[in-house]
């Protein structure tokens, strides 16, 4: 019934913009996001604007939001997953909102006080020198005051929960401006969106080469979701202004750019993909000595990329690729060593370097190696496989050795 319902909608859309070029496929999964103001008293309405190409409504407004249930509450990383409908905008398709609490910044963690009536002083006697300099200066003073707003101003305050000799606990309610949650938008949302939001149980997978080859491999040739998104991108199509660095090499070469997962300001919370030029590399598997060189250049470029842009040198980067990946054109991860985002720990996440250093000792070091990876228990391809170990074990042992 979901399915047919955001089919319908999808109909709609596609007839309501025929004017549109951006495929389907790649406007469900490139996803709005915004940044909105929380406190005690928070602005109505909240607006969240919508990803370049939106195939829907040029904003949301969170106040039509009518949430159905929590699809995930995640407490370690701050985030929270919602499922519901935009009642003005349709009751017959599903919406998923996203939740997420931003990062301490250090300019919110200073005491703006002094400044700004250091500011204020000295905008007060540029005034008298001068009227058409004053009102400059004082524009200046303002913009800058803004972007200091801080934690410890004269819009916070503390609410006592309770204080014991030395120590006290409290709650803050702070100035909106610097308490701020990070919102994503899925809509319409299919139901491969609904299942990869919610929390499922998880299990921890060998996939040996003869798996990838037997089970994963056809898997993907089915399954593959669009990757239309990705090469709009590749070809400036879309998302031209957020591209950080690239190498226009077809041999070599890639697109560095921010993450979904990062609003591209916080760099405490850095996040960039490395996403390669050369087509019908899918995943750590397809790996082969050939491809040093192109690993090399990423690794080489992007780091002198990140250091020139945002200050952030070698030893402080983590760079990795992701097996299973979320979507299988080869992409390479670089995230602040500060910033623990999900998906980097060992069951996931292999260090570029250490691939690199395989590749140089073994080849083909990745088409025989077996691979550890998390599968969810919706996933097709954990039944998938997990049927086909059973398969393997219940076979009679002679028969199995004359098989291999």
């Amino acid at each position: 019934m979901l399915e047919a319902a955001n089919q319908q909608k999808s109909d709609s859309v596609r007839t309501n913009n025929k004017s549109n070029n951006e495929p389907q496929q790649q406007q469900q999964h490139r996803q709005g996001q915004s940044v909105c103001t929380t406190s005690a008293n928070p602005p109505s309405p909240v607006v969240a604007g919508v990803v370049e190409g939106s195939n829907t409504s040029s904003s949301y407004d969170l106040a039509h939001f009518e949430p159905e249930r929590i699809l995930n509450n995640n407490s370690t990383h701050k985030t929270v997953s919602l499922l519901g409908h935009f009642g003005n905008l349709s009751r017959d398709s599903y919406a998923i909102v996203v939740l997420e609490k931003t990062a301490f910044t250090e300019s919110q963690l200073r005491n703006s006080s002094s400044r700004a009536v250091t500011k204020s002083a000295t905008t007060t006697t540029t005034k008298a020198t001068s009227s058409s300099e004053s009102e400059s200066e004082n524009s200046s003073t303002t913009a800058e005051v803004a972007d200091e707003r801080s934690f410890f101003s004269g819009k916070s305050h503390l609410r006592t929960e309770f204080i014991n000799d030395i120590y006290g606990n409290f709650l803050c309610v702070t100035d909106p401006e610097v308490n701020q949650l990070k919102v994503t938008i899925i809509y319409p949302a299919t139901e491969k969106h609904i299942a990869k939001y919610s929390a499922h149980a998880r299990y921890l997978v060998e996939e040996t080469a003869s798996d990838y080859q037997s089970v994963t491999l056809p898997h993907l040739q089915q399954e593959q979701l669009s990757l239309e998104w990705l090469y709009n991108i590749l070809e400036h199509r879309k998302e031209k202004d957020r591209i950080v660095f690239e190498d226009p090499s077809d041999e070599i070469g890639f697109i560095l750019l921010p993450d979904l997962k990062w609003d591209g300001k916080t760099v405490e919370q850095l996040y960039l993909l490395a996403l390669i030029r050369p087509r019908g590399i899918k995943s750590l598997r397809d790996l082969t000595a050939a491809h040093l060189p192109l690993l090399r250049n990423i690794k080489e470029a992007g780091i002198r990329a990140i250091q020139e842009r945002y200050g952030i040198g070698s030893d402080h980067l983590r760079i990795y690729l992701h097996y299973q990946p979320t979507f299988y054109h080869l992409h390479v991860h670089f995230t602040y060593l500060k910033h623990d985002p999900p998906g980097i720990h060992c069951e996931k996440s292999h260090l570029l370097t250490t691939v690199i250093e395989n590749l140089e000792l073994v080849p083909d070091y990745y088409q025989k190696v077996t691979l550890s990876c998390v599968l969810v228990e919706t996933d097709k391809l954990y039944a998938k496989l997990k049927a086909a170990k059973k398969k393997s074990e219940d076979q009679p042992e002679a028969k199995r050795a004359k098989i291999e």
